[in-house]
C-alpha cells in the first residue's frame, strides 16, 4: 500500500535518501559501463564513492535513467572536477560544510554522503606507487612493483575520472 503523504518520509517518518541512492546508482553505472575494475573490489567502491560524492555535491541530475543520459555540459563539469590536478579534496570538504549549513539536521542524503567521504578519507588501500616509477632503463633484476598505502579517494578519483571520459 502506498503512503498518502508525499513529503519523502515513506509514511512512517523514515526518510529515504533518494538523492544519494540515485546518484550512487549513476556512478555505479558509469564505472560498470567503462568496465575498468571488477565491481567486487575495494578500488571499484572507491571509484564509485568518489564519483557519487562529486555528482551529489555538484547537483548532477538525479532523474537521469542511466549514465548515458547525462547532459554533455554535466559530463564536462564532472571531467573538470575529477581531474588529477584539481583540488578535489578541498572542494569536497567545502561543499560538504556548505551542505550541512543549508540542510535540515538528520538529512539522510547528507548522512550517506558524509559516510562515503569518511570511508574514502579514512580507508587506505595498498596500491602501486606511481611516484616510484622512474625513467628507463630499469634494473631488470629489480622488477618488483613498489606498493604503498594510499587513501581510498586517491585511487577512486582517477578511476571515476576515467569512467566519466569513457561515457
Amino acid at each position: 500500500m502506498r503512503p498518502e503523504d508525499t513529503d519523502g518520509t515513506g509514511g512512517n517518518g523514515l526518510q529515504v535518501p533518494m538523492n544519494w541512492l540515485s546518484t550512487e546508482y549513476l556512478a555505479d553505472d558509469l564505472l560498470r559501463t567503462g568496465d575498468l575494475m571488477e565491481p567486487t573490489t575495494l578500488e571499484f567502491r572507491a571509484g564509485r564513492d568518489a564519483l557519487a560524492l562529486t555528482m551529489f555535491l555538484c547537483g548532477v541530475p538525479r532523474d537521469a535513467p542511466s549514465s548515458r543520459a547525462l547532459p554533455g555540459p554535466r559530463v564536462d563539469e564532472l571531467r573538470i572536477l575529477t581531474a588529477y590536478e584539481c583540488t578535489w579534496r578541498a572542494w569536497i570538504c567545502e561543499r560538504l560544510a556548505e551542505a550541512e549549513r543549508n540542510t535540515a539536521p538528520g538529512d539522510p542524503d547528507l548522512a550517506l554522503a558524509r559516510a562515503a567521504w569518511r570511508w574514502l578519507e579514512e580507508t587506505e588501500l595498498l596500491a602501486a606507487d606511481l611516484d616510484a616509477i622512474g625513467p628507463a632503463p630499469w634494473d631488470a633484476a629489480d622488477d618488483q612493483e613498489v606498493r604503498v598505502w594510499t587513501p581510498a579517494w586517491q585511487l577512486g578519483l582517477p578511476l571515476g575520472h576515467l569512467a566519466v571520459h569513457l561515457c
